[in-house]
């Protein structure tokens, strides 16, 4: 994955020239915003609608044969700073492998007879796996530089081009063993569980509500989107898209499914490569509309389940921590299940419950995915469609201003009287039949 996202988002950050490239990141960056929040807006509205916790207060970890998840005790200002830390890594090739994490060491102090204080100080560590949001922000810092160089910079370019060709060519050979690869994934999720009917009767309503948010928002929110800015059916082309659908709903991972999607967009859809290039690997890290639904849900349902009313700004609370720990979230198989920690802090909820959450994660992370890959898509589609509108419109604009060169007649006539054309005729009927390769002669 890590050469795909970085070759693409050079090489699509320098195929767009700079004014282009401000203006399609400002419209990507609005949609994934807007498309988000209305993720989580539809998600709590779910949640108070069908009310997944209500009656599930029997529900614990012990009843259903789980383990404990640990609690987590990290700030929600440190999840935030941690994300802007991420952005400026340190060290590349660290990047590729490790992130940032805030981490919390407690020392004792004031150990008096009977009175002892202790203080948690926040201390930075390292923890496993792709810093992608550093690498993302590098890529395109890269691909924009490049292009201010000319031609001094066109054999790098050429390169993570050739680098990025080559990649969706292996991809092409990996697509041939998807289905095979679909079978043994999700079998293999079904086998670890110990008891399935118990956990989907005991949190069926959760399941349901989380799905249903997923239905809605993918199949009537997502298209209308999209058919209100190109005026084109939106199920023709999700149409095209059927493999990166399945890769997502079997390996749970955004990430993951960028080869495919990249490729069947390119070639099924008719997306230009300078925008699918471009705006698809950024999507694929910061654009979380499922894993907003998913993480609203679950918190929705954990305050029912601990019968804590929620009020209004609490629920706003949620919409913006959702909205903004998405981005953060990990393009991996449980990334959104971290963040849900995050949001639980920030109004005051504990996180023991996310156990639940956990066990069945596995069936609700499958149509996560699916929705966060669509609503990437969608975005490529209207990028492309506006980027086509506005060239048609420079075109016009162009033909309107341009003015066929017409012979003067009238100077035809008035010409010098040392300079005669041979082929010119006193009984033509106009001046403006004369032969333009007509020889002159002077006399």
């Amino acid at each position: 994955i890590l050469p795909l996202v970085v070759c693409s988002l050079v090489s699509g950050a320098a195929s767009l020239d700079t004014r282009s490239l401000g203006r399609l990141g400002g419209i990507a960056l609005a949609y994934f915003l807007l498309t988000t929040l209305a993720a989580a807006a539809l998600a709590v509205a779910l949640g108070f609608i069908i009310q997944p916790g209500v009656g599930a207060g029997a529900l614990n970890s012990n009843a259903l044969g789980l383990d404990d998840a640990g609690a987590t005790s990290k700030e929600t200002v440190d999840s935030f700073l941690d994300l802007a830390r991420n952005l400026f890594p340190s060290n590349l090739v660290v990047a590729a492998f490790r992130s940032y994490a805030t981490d919390y060491k407690t020392i004792v102090r004031n150990t008096t007879i009977g009175n002892i204080t202790f203080e948690k100080i926040p201390v930075g560590t390292e923890t496993e796996g792709m810093n992608i949001l550093g690498l993302v922000l590098f890529a395109l810092f890269l691909g924009v530089a490049l292009k201010k160089l000319g031609p001094e910079g066109e054999e790098l370019i050429r390169f993570f081009n050739s680098f990025n060709e080559a990649t969706m060519v292996l991809v092409s050979w990996i697509m041939w063993y998807v289905p095979l690869g679909i079978m043994f994934l999700v079998g293999s999720k079904i086998v670890e569980m110990e008891d399935v009917i118990l956990l989907v009767t005991s949190l069926g309503k959760y399941i349901f509500a989380s799905i249903l948010g997923h239905v809605i928002h993918g199949g009537i929110v997502l298209p209308l989107i999209y058919f209100a800015f190109t005026r084109k059916n939106p199920f023709s082309f999700l149409l095209g898209l059927i493999t990166p659908f399945t890769t997502a709903f079997a390996t749970c991972s955004s990430s993951a499914t960028l080869p495919t999607m990249i490729k069947c967009i390119e070639e099924n859809n008719g997306v230009d490569k300078r925008i699918s290039r471009f705006i698809l690997p950024i999507g694929a890290t910061v654009n979380m509309d499922g894993a907003a639904i998913f993480q609203c849900m679950a918190t929705v349902f954990i305050a029912q389940l601990n019968n804590f009313d929620l009020n209004a700004g609490q629920i706003f609370t949620i919409l913006v921590t959702a909205t903004a720990s998405s981005v953060g979230a990990a393009g991996i198989p449980a990334g959104g299940v971290l963040t849900i920690a995050i949001i639980l802090e920030a109004i005051g909820l504990p996180t023991n419950d996310i156990s639940l959450i956990l066990a069945v994660d596995w069936i609700v992370d499958r149509t996560t995915t699916v929705v966060n890959v669509e609503g990437d898509a969608f975005g490529a589609g209207i990028l492309h469609y506006l980027n086509q509108k506005e060239m048609k419109e420079k075109e016009a604009e162009l033909s309107e201003v341009y003015v066929e060169a017409v012979p003067n007649c009238k100077a035809e006539a008035e010409t010098s009287p040392l300079v005669m054309h041979k082929d010119q005729a006193p009984a033509t009927p106009s001046p403006c039949s004369v032969d333009i390769e007509s020889k002159e002669s002077v006399l």
